[in-house]
């Protein structure tokens, strides 16, 4: 009896345990004691039925009907020369595949790497080229060439004799850049490949960014044992300065003639924000917006010979949301195209011909269309599958409509965030769900009767993680702010939360323009360093102010030539709202976050100087006149044409109101928000006799990951926060 009762005591304990098992910065960011899995590299085959997956070093083959696997396409143990390949990319009737390995990251999406091509039928492999790495590998139509980048130069190369063609010779670094973008082009259009095959595979266009005129930014990188720091300068436009001139042509594979494309319309300055094909062979279309942003131009260039039609301009007060640009869908016959807008003040989708006709409104609603999943054509009829955020800016669902805008179902009811990953026929597609108390489920359906066939994955490991650790749940929240506008949040609570005591807390957020980080989904990366602060005995509440997304344009747009005003004063009040509950201790109460939400918590801090006690700012802009023109110019306009809106909201404005306690982090090798911004911050309090807290990362770039960054950064930001709230 005595054992027994010892082993029932030892059972306990262990449980006990169990729930109390702390999290550890190394689970959050060293062990991927929090990995949650999913279901990568994805690619439906031509007929629909099966799709593609890279697995280790092989490529395989599912059946969609049964979710099995049934061959396996390409065995990596069987290449000749062996290589580890990273990516992979079909040709358009399959039957070639090319293979990147030795990928180098550039910047923040831009790469160079070494290329094979493979044949399926001879399983012959190929290097695509001796002569150095390449970016952006592209397959013509029919499968003959291949097309990249190189030192800022054009080439592509013919397949059949591997003979490499040089398009252009004039590509130089921080001057000329042929088929590639410019680094303001990729941070903050998302856009790095410049160039595009025509349908017949017999011309190519291009970009062309002549950047003489844009000034350079110059970082110190310093070495471990280098004796002399090196100096890397590159080219960044900065809010109201000179970009590079854009200019487009298009080359001739059979005579190797060149066609000046006329890209410029009523406005001289302007951006190119994406190059598509359309579904005619020789019609291609560009995007275009001026300078400012606030219009957007739908393109269409004869590829024979150059001739460029404006089809469709919008024009705003405030400006264009670029996010929507990808939503362009261009149906078979060649003559309609899907166009999404949010002139109705929500973000949905509409049918024009290629006169530029509006043919029918497709989404309407106090909601917005997020994105196409895609569509199914049937003759003259079509359905348009899409995701929406229809019921709650807090949630996504999938939804199928017709293109006339009638016969609207919904495809999916489990509450929370639903992401659709269609194939090419629309007959399946892979659902990928969360919400906030499920982490991600990938399943495959059939699209006919919603008809599920397979979990790909359901993170049963990672639930049972979650409960061993006792990771809190997200409780959401509404306030109201001055003008008595209802925002959203949600709290993570301490574990044995008592509503008798009185806890600190620290508000998370990134609050930019069009961002959302309030949803009904799993969360990850700071999510588990939140719950850890939870152990301690934090409250973390993590808040989405006026000027985020998912709520239309005028919610959104408010911010536009004032970044910070109304933010700033909806975390105030966000304050000011948490410190009333009787379970918060208002005398302790922070704010963090990263960038603009760096921005915004160093402006807290400063403007909420009698609220927050402590804040910490992680790479923060702290003058808008520092940053890039794109991004910057969007919602501020110039600084020539707005200086009030560039310095009101500046945190250097408000050094002398520091009273709280204040951390700022910056990497030395931030490329995006430079360190300058940092100093600038720093000399301003300084100056001012403020105290406050610095670290700064050396070569460590926005992310502040290289070389075991991340876990010194939230150790140290753990014990800050211990100390100073």
């Amino acid at each position: 009896m005595k054992k027994i009762i010892l082993a029932f005591i030892a059972l306990l304990y262990m449980d006990v345990s169990l729930a109390q098992k702390k999290i550890t910065v190394s689970d959050v960011f060293e062990k991927d004691t929090f990995s949650q899995k999913s279901v990568y590299g994805i690619n439906w085959m031509n007929d629909g039925r099966y799709y593609s997956a890279q697995e280790g070093n092989d490529i395989v083959k599912y059946d969609v009907t049964t979710g099995e696997k049934v061959s396996t396409i390409l065995n990596g143990d069987d290449l000749n020369p062996s290589i580890k390949f990273k990516g992979y990319t079909f040709s358009k009737d399959m039957d070639k595949i090319l293979l990147m390995t030795e990928r180098e990251s550039i910047y923040r999406r831009s790469y160079k790497a070494e290329f094979y091509v493979y044949e399926m039928e001879s399983k012959k492999l190929v290097k695509l080229s001796e002569n150095g790495k390449q970016s952006y590998a592209s397959f013509s139509p029919d499968g003959s060439k291949v097309a990249f980048t190189r030192d800022n130069n054009l080439f592509y190369v013919n397949l059949d004799d591997m003979s490499e063609v040089q398009i252009t010779n004039d590509g130089k670094f921080n001057h000329i850049i042929n088929g590639s973008t410019d680094w303001v082009y990729e941070e903050e259009l998302s856009f790095t490949k410049a160039f595009e095959w025509s349908g017949n595979s017999e011309q190519l266009f291009f970009l062309t960014f002549d950047e003489s005129k844009v000034r350079e930014y110059n970082m110190q990188v310093w070495h471990n044992g280098q004796l002399y720091p090196e100096d890397y300068r590159f080219k960044y436009p900065k809010a109201g300065e000179d970009n590079s001139q854009v200019t487009a042509q298009i080359f001739s594979l059979k005579d190797e003639a060149l066609t000046k494309v006329e890209l410029q319309g009523d406005d001289k300055e302007f951006y190119i924000a994406r190059i598509k094909p359309t579904k005619k062979a020789q019609t291609l279309a560009l995007i275009r917006l001026n300078r400012l942003q606030n219009k957007i131009d739908l393109l269409h260039v004869n590829m024979n010979n150059g001739e460029v039609k404006e089809v469709l301009s919008e024009k705003y007060d405030t400006y264009v949301d670029i996010d929507f640009i990808d939503e362009l869908y261009y149906l078979e016959d060649g003559d309609q195209f899907i166009w999404a807008s949010e002139k109705s003040g929500f973000k949905h989708l509409y049918l024009y011909n290629t006169n530029g006709k509006l043919i029918n409104q497709i989404t309407s609603g106090k909601w917005e269309a997020l994105s196409i999943a895609g569509v199914e054509e049937k003759g003259k009829k079509a359905t348009i599958y899409y995701t929406s955020n229809e019921g709650s800016p807090l949630e996504k669902y999938f939804y199928s409509v017709g293109i006339n805008g009638k016969g609207k179902q919904k495809l999916t009811d489990q509450q929370g965030v639903h992401n659709i990953n269609m194939s090419k026929d629309q007959q399946y597609y892979i659902d990928y769900y969360s919400s906030a108390t499920d982490p991600l489920k990938v399943t495959l359906y059939q699209t006919r009767g919603n008809k599920r066939i397979k979990v790909l994955e359901d993170n049963a490991a990672l639930v049972k993680t979650t409960t061993e650790y006792n990771l809190q749940p997200k409780e959401f929240f509404t306030f109201k702010t001055v003008d008595g506008t209802e925002l959203n949040g949600y709290m993570l609570k301490p574990e044995n939360f008592d509503p008798k005591n009185e806890y600190p807390v620290l508000i998370y957020q990134y609050s930019g323009p069009g961002s959302q980080n309030v949803f009904n989904s799993w969360a990850g990366g700071q999510y588990y360093w939140h719950q850890m602060l939870t152990q301690k005995g934090y409250i973390v509440a993590v808040i989405d102010t006026r000027g985020t997304g998912g709520r239309g344009a005028d919610f959104k747009k408010i911010t536009y030539k004032q970044l910070g005003k109304h933010e700033v004063q909806d975390h105030i009040e966000a304050a000011k709202y948490l410190g009333s509950q009787p379970y918060v201790d208002a005398s302790r109460i922070g704010i963090w976050g990263w960038s603009y939400g760096g921005y915004m918590s160093s402006l807290a801090i400063l403007k909420g100087a009698d609220v927050f006690k402590a804040a910490i700012a992680v790479a923060p802009v702290t003058n808008w006149r520092f940053y890039d023109t794109i991004y910057t110019e969007r919602y501020m306009d110039t600084p020539q044409n707005n200086a009030s809106g560039y310095d009101d909201n500046s945190p250097t404005s408000y050094a002398n109101q520091l009273k709280g306690n204040f951390l700022l982090i910056h990497g030395t090798g931030d490329d995006n928000v430079h360190f300058q911004n940092s100093v600038a911050l720093q000399n301003a309090l300084i100056h001012n006799g403020k105290q406050f807290d610095s670290f700064y990362y050396p070569d460590r770039a926005h992310g502040i990951y290289k070389d075991s960054a991340r876990p010194h950064l939230c150790t140290m930001m753990t014990n800050w926060i211990l100390e100073n709230l």
